[in-house]
């Protein structure tokens, strides 16, 4: 999963239908002074992979389904499988 930080304008849309929850809004603004969408920390956003976070749980992965890429309205989201 790859998201343009410059074309996306934070709408959430992507954060709240993603079932995994791979996706945050970062807390820095991007220079159109929106703030972007990004992959959650230890998401690494390739489908497939796992991981485990410091504490042991498990970390949400992308599973390539690219429901967020198809509902952002400023096309900002790429998803390979």
């Amino acid at each position: 999963m790859k998201i343009d930080r410059e074309r996306c304008k934070g709408c959430e849309l992507c954060v709240h239908f993603c079932p995994k929850g791979c996706i945050v809004i970062d807390e820095s603004y991007n220079s159109r002074g929106y703030r972007p969408a990004v992959p959650r920390n230890g998401c690494s956003g390739a489908p497939g992979s796992s991981g485990e976070s410091r504490s042991g749980q498990t970390i949400p992965q992308c599973t390539g389904c690219a429901i967020c890429a198809r509902i952002c309205p400023d096309i900002a989201i790429e998803v390979w499988r």
